[in-house]
């Protein structure tokens, strides 16, 4: 009679070791599926390292890359993120005071409808170039994932600002930092950042 309770109660630990064993596995298989359904590392885009170069369509699909020798602001942002909806018309403003001085502003978007994106711009009468980037992949090649984040980029491509969250772009420290990047030539570029670095923050969030 123990021979016999003996060997149920190990078969049932048996069991119950089996069973928890293919539990374990579906685990690991689900997991394994979900890791390799994630997307690739964001890059990083750190002050004084050249800017990644892209091709990216504008609202027309005509491609676009990132512009040699000109003072850059580069934004990334989404027409479902509110802070980028408030900075826009502050951005639209240092646009129209600062592109005939040469600052080129680009807005990469990052929605993943473009009809979403051409119904928003013309809306909001954003004046500067806007670009889609639908999967993200120049997003993440910035290491960008808080919207909007910008970068200020001079005319000798290196970043010397990486700003993150909404910004008020027609505020003095801000107009200042343009001005100061406008008026150097790429060959002086390090004596801008010198400048400039008193004036506004390199990382700077609202």
């Amino acid at each position: 009679m123990s021979d016999s309770l003996s060997d149920e109660s190990l078969n049932r630990e048996t069991n119950m070791a089996s069973r928890w064993f293919m539990i374990l596995a579906l685990i690991a298989g689900i997991s394994a599926a979900v890791w390799m359904t994630l997307p690739d590392a964001p890059g990083s885009m750190e002050k004084g390292s050249v800017a990644s170069d892209f091709q990216l369509p504008d609202l027309e699909q005509t491609l676009h890359s990132l512009p040699k020798g000109e003072v850059i602001l580069l934004n990334f942002w989404a027409t479902w993120c509110p802070p980028c909806r408030k900075e826009i018309p502050s951005m639209a403003a240092l646009h129209d005071k600062y592109a005939p001085d040469g600052l080129k502003i680009i807005a990469i978007s990052v929605d993943k409808r473009s009809s979403d994106l051409a119904n928003f711009v013309d809306e909001y009468r954003m004046p500067f170039q806007v670009l889609h980037d639908a999967d993200g992949a120049v997003s993440r090649q910035y290491g960008v994932f808080r919207y909007p984040e910008s970068f200020l980029i001079g005319r000798d491509g290196k970043i010397l600002y990486h700003l993150v969250g909404a910004m008020e772009w027609m505020d003095a420290p801000v107009t200042k930092t343009i001005e100061a990047m406008l008026s150097t030539s790429s060959t002086a570029e390090t004596t801008a950042e010198d400048t400039t670095d008193g004036v506004m923050n390199a990382e700077t969030a609202h």
